[in-house]
């Protein structure tokens, strides 16, 4: 690890305490050249580092930069050899761990980043990103699964950053069947899985979640046409104690530990419970079409059961259509 990674790593365990440059040196093991070089290049990046007389150095509790050794600092020692890596920006972290499987890249393993420029959603929707204001994550995983199986892993990515949210902040989101969050009445988190085949075995060689989050986002920073639509955990606030680092972790944390409920599905009981749609009238659309219905249940397998207008039940399927909730 370099002297600028270790002094970063030293500052996030001990938010706002102040180490000088000495203390920082001899725990390091480096000079204290070294230690003000790593502190210059860590404020060249972007980090506010506190700095004062007879002081040291300081990372204000309220700094919320995206980084290793930010989230690292709030994983249990389990996961403290996790490939873990984490981006100011990238196109799609999607992307990245789809070309990270081809290469070779062994699973489990994350990809996390502050930005991206091409990140999307379901049906080739575009996921807006703003600076300082997301979290974007992807897991890559190849877990023992049949591809009809594979499905679950929506299902139970919006049950484990559900848990995260609630962990890490006390906000009790709701879930939009099949992949999205709402808090407030506005989406605030959409999850996208894409999986990859052995067509030979008829097994998943690897899995993809994808978890975008408006963290922090203030309304007038969505485009016009979105502000009735998305919205953020937080809407600006620049006080808030959870930092993106903190809730990253606790989604990372929270993924595992729902892996291992895949065989029983025990999570779909919390994804009925927590559904923004049970109970509700709802349209379906498919393409231009749309059809008034009730929602009525989730089934064992993940599928929205709805009753048609007619008393007529069907049982939707994942992609196949998009539902809203009716005015009335």
């Amino acid at each position: 690890m370099s002297v600028k990674k270790d002094v970063l790593s030293m500052l996030e365990k001990h938010r706002g305490n102040y180490f000088s440059g000495e203390q920082l040196a001899e725990q390091l093991g480096v000079s204290r050249t070294a230690v003000w070089k790593a502190v210059r290049a860590l404020e060249q990046e972007g980090y506010e580092i506190l700095a004062g007389k007879n002081k040291g150095y300081c990372l204000p509790k309220e700094s919320d930069l995206l980084s290793k050794e930010g989230i690292c600092n709030y994983l249990p020692e389990e996961y403290k050899d996790l490939s873990l890596f984490v981006y100011r920006e990238t196109d799609s972290t999607n992307t990245l761990a789809k070309q990270a499987a081809n290469m070779g890249q062994q699973a489990p393993a994350v990809y996390v980043a502050a930005m991206q420029t091409a990140g999307r959603g379901r049906r080739g929707r575009s996921f807006i990103s703003v600076p300082g204001g997301n979290i974007c994550m992807s897991f890559l995983l190849k877990p023992e699964l049949v591809a009809t199986d594979a499905v679950f892993l929506t299902t139970a990515a919006c049950v484990a950053v559900h848990r995260a949210i609630r962990k890490a902040t006390g906000i009790i989101c709701e879930i939009k069947w099949v992949n999205d969050l709402y808090y407030r009445g506005k989406k605030v988190c959409g999850i996208l899985t894409e999986a990859v085949t052995d067509c030979e075995t008829g097994m998943v060689d690897c899995v993809i979640p994808g978890i975008g989050i408006n963290f922090n986002i203030m309304p007038e920073q969505f485009p016009e046409e979105l502000r009735e639509i998305a919205g953020a955990l937080y809407a600006g606030d620049k006080r808030i104690d959870v930092t993106r680092n903190y809730l990253a972790a606790e989604i990372i944390v929270q993924m595992f530990k729902i892996l291992t409920e895949l065989p029983e599905k025990s999570f779909l009981g919390e994804y009925r419970t927590h559904s923004m749609l049970l109970g509700k009238k709802i349209y379906i659309y498919a393409g231009e079409r749309a059809e008034k219905a009730t929602a009525v249940e989730i089934d064992e397998n993940g599928g929205l059961v709805v009753e048609l207008e007619g008393g007529e039940r069907r049982v939707l399927t994942t992609g196949e259509v998009t539902v809203r909730v009716t005015e009335k």
